[in-house]
């Protein structure tokens, strides 16, 4: 155990804040030893509003993953997520001195450290730089330089930023519970390594993370993240629609969508009835399920549409053969794949964050709701673009030739002379020890 590497993945959603921890087992499957979840008070749409509800939350999540996997947590994973999250392509490229040597780790490393200091709007800062494609000497659509000869590197770049104001209040949050941030992760990007098989993001999938307050969009092709975005509209726009049409009260509209709510209207019974308890000695309410989703139903097609616009806009709308993913907790809605695939015309699957989940004790672990706290856990063992995981491998390996040095003559002529005088002061003594 002390061997072993342990993650704790740190999600602060809009609903809920999920603290995991986790480690690889023999099989390479991650195991989950503890969880804790506390309901989040002081986030709005993915975004810290109030620091000390935060604070509180995030300590009883800790405290109870650390009760159950008696793991003293101090570093975690953290996710970011909200509508201030941008995403661009930029170019950058670098001039090499040789033409002769292959293009190294090194060159492709110093390439995407160069885009970290481009120019960004004020008040942001960069969170992700993600290589998309190389160009070695004007030779296009390359998707792993090194090994290659060429003087001249370029590459375009999916840059991700966020508001700094909202990182701040991120590493506040956390670091007034005593923790320190490992990494901070864009939310999608760390469900997609809970839920997406890698044959999928070879082929062309688009994931969407349904949350409490917003959905995030990843769209993967060829094994690249190619498109991100978020939109500020979640489950809790639902309840909202849900409390204004049918005048009951939040947590009685949170119970009549999570309970009875459909998708699609007309998949609900005309003669369905839920009773809601009055308030204050008053009769009874009841609710027709048809009605509760047809305001359901209305609300998904918006956002659905807006997910659709993002997906066109991305250029991969017809390069995606994986379809569509969806996690998150509205992914568990009652006929949302259906409307899915009739709205989009691809095809749809429930994302569960069980892709690379061994045996665990906690099988709740395995809701398309807790997708983004597994990922969080996954991205401390394994890197968010396969091609970085091959460059730290060779990187590893090539590590202990770094520090050996070419053969010095002078030194060696040193130490000969050493050597030889070692032998003759060796063969004086037991000269001497003769008599």
């Amino acid at each position: 155990m002390e061997n072993e590497k342990i993650v704790v993945g740190l999600d602060i959603g809009t609903t809920k804040i999920c603290a995991i921890v986790g480690r690889k087992n023999e099989f390479g499957k991650l195991e989950v030893l503890g969880m804790g979840k506390a309901e989040s008070e002081g986030v709005i749409k993915g975004i810290v509003a109030n620091i000390e509800k935060t604070v509180f939350a995030i300590n009883k999540a800790i405290k109870e993953a650390s009760d159950m996997s008696g793991i003293d947590i101090g570093v975690v994973n953290v996710g970011i997520a909200g509508q201030h999250i941008r995403s661009s392509i930029h170019h950058g490229s670098i001039t090499r001195t040789s033409n002769d040597e292959e293009v190294s780790i090194e060159d492709v490393n110093r390439l995407t450290e160069d885009m970290y200091r481009i120019v960004i709007p004020p008040g942001s800062e960069i969170i992700h730089v993600m290589p998309q494609d190389y160009i070695v000497d004007y030779e296009e659509g390359i998707k792993d330089p090194v090994g290659m000869s060429g003087v001249k590197l370029e590459a375009d770049f999916h840059i991700i930023t966020a508001q700094t104001s909202a990182i701040n209040n991120i590493n506040k949050c956390v670091r007034r519970t005593g923790l320190e941030i490992e990494d901070l992760i864009l939310e999608p990007l760390s469900s997609s390594l809970a839920v997406l098989s890698e044959e999928e993001k070879e082929a062309g999938v688009c994931l969407i993370d349904i949350g409490g307050g917003t959905t995030d969009i990843a769209v993967f092709h060829d094994s690249i993240i190619r498109h991100t975005a978020v939109i500020p509209f979640g489950g809790n726009i639902l309840t909202a629609d849900i409390q204004d049409g049918l005048k009951v009260m939040v947590k009685q509209a949170e119970q009549l969508k999570t309970r009875f709510g459909k998708a699609i209207a007309e998949e609900a019974s005309q003669n369905e009835i839920v009773s809601i308890p009055g308030i204050r000695n008053r009769t009874a309410k009841e609710i027709s399920v048809k009605a509760l989703s047809s305001i359901i139903q209305a609300r998904m097609e918006e956002i659905i549409e807006m997910v659709h616009t993002e997906i066109i806009n991305s250029g991969y709308e017809s390069k995606l053969a994986g379809g569509i993913v969806i996690t998150g907790g509205g992914a568990q809605l009652a006929c949302l794949k259906q409307l899915v695939e009739y709205m989009t015309g691809m095809d749809v699957r429930i994302g569960y964050p069980n892709e690379h989940l061994g045996k665990s004790k906690l099988e709740t672990v395995k809701s398309p709701m807790y997708a983004t706290a597994v990922g969080l856990v996954l991205a401390g063992f394994r890197s968010l673009d396969e091609r970085e995981e091959r460059y730290r491998e060779k990187m590893a390996e090539t590590k202990p030739n770094v520090k050996t040095k070419k053969p010095n003559p002078t030194s060696d002529f040193f130490a000969s002379i050493l050597q030889k005088t070692k032998g003759l002061l060796i063969d004086d003594l037991s000269d001497k020890n003769e008599y």
